[in-house]
């Protein structure tokens, strides 16, 4: 019981990276004819690092001998969480809709108990994978609006399969975090943004070659600051630290948020109006969270 209250705060902080990921999600579609891709990619996780450094290279030097000593891990964490799932996002923000990224995300889940089972043999009840079932139906029932028309009506685009991909490698992400040194969280994420803007360099220069020079207009400027502060270190410090606290299978169901807080931004940004899915999305993601978290009874004897 003690344990569960010194962890109930970990509940709470979780809830803010899909926050900051549904706007990374709609920002991402609405700055696609602004920004390329690699280059918001780029800019965010070079900002962010710029924003990190100052404060954490004295954490970095002292925890360098444990940096790399695991570089191997903190490598491909760099590349599966900050190089590639960011990248692909923003790429397929150019050839689908934010309604199919939303989707795609909402899979992500299940990927991860599916990934915890074939590297550690972590095992769920029942009650537990149909919970996930609950939340993944939940998201999805706000992002079709309720409509299996809407579902069924959806055509698959280049932007779809590069979802996916991204959803399997944050995936990939969430699930060796357990692998991580043991080093301070601000080292460890600084680290890992070195990685992922070191591997997106050469193919931001590539990609600049054939596209116009980025233009430093106020909607530019404020979609790089937003990227670079809120969905990279506020989301990865809580995200990651979540996971370290209560693993990457429950931290994982969070991520059925991201389609429901992006429906609510529009309503609180756009003027769209709230309906009756966006309600029964709540009420099943919420009850597939309660449920998943719900101790398991212990056999006596």
């Amino acid at each position: 019981m003690m344990k569960d209250k010194e962890t109930s705060w970990v509940y709470l902080i979780l809830l803010l990276p899909p926050i900051f990921w549904a706007g990374n999600s709609v920002l991402a579609r609405a700055v696609a004819d602004l920004i390329p891709a690699i280059a918001l990619s780029f800019w965010r996780w070079t900002l962010a690092l710029a924003v990190l450094l100052p404060f954490t290279w004295r954490l970095v030097l002292r925890d360098w001998p444990a940096i790399r000593r695991s570089w191997l891990i903190v490598f491909l964490l760099g590349l599966f969480g900050i190089g590639s799932f960011n990248t692909l996002l923003y790429t397929a923000a150019h050839t689908t809709t934010v309604i199919n990224i939303a989707l795609a995300q909402a899979v992500m889940p299940a990927v991860i108990v599916l990934m915890s089972f074939v590297l550690y043999r972590d095992r769920i009840a029942p009650r537990q994978l149909f919970a996930i079932v609950l939340c993944m139906a939940g998201a999805g029932y706000v992002v079709i609006h309720g409509d299996l028309d809407r579902l069924l009506a959806m055509k698959i685009a280049v932007g779809d399969l590069l979802m996916l991909l991204a959803v399997v490698l944050y995936a990939a992400y969430s699930v060796l975090l357990r692998k991580r040194p043991a080093i301070h969280p601000l080292s460890f994420l600084t680290a890992t943004f070195a990685v992922g803007v070191v591997l997106l360099l050469p193919l931001y220069l590539w990609e600049a070659q054939s596209t116009p020079p980025l233009t430093l207009s106020q909607p530019v400027v404020l979609s790089l600051l937003y990227v670079a502060i809120c969905p990279s270190i506020l989301a990865y410090l809580c995200w990651n630290r979540g996971i370290q606290e209560i693993g990457a299978n429950r931290a994982g169901l969070y991520i059925n948020l991201i389609p429901l807080f992006a429906a609510l931004m529009a309503v609180g940004f756009l003027g769209e109006r709230f309906q009756t899915y966006h309600l029964v999305g709540i009420l099943m993601i919420a009850a597939g969270l309660v449920l998943f978290n719900i101790p398991l009874k212990r056999k006596k004897g």
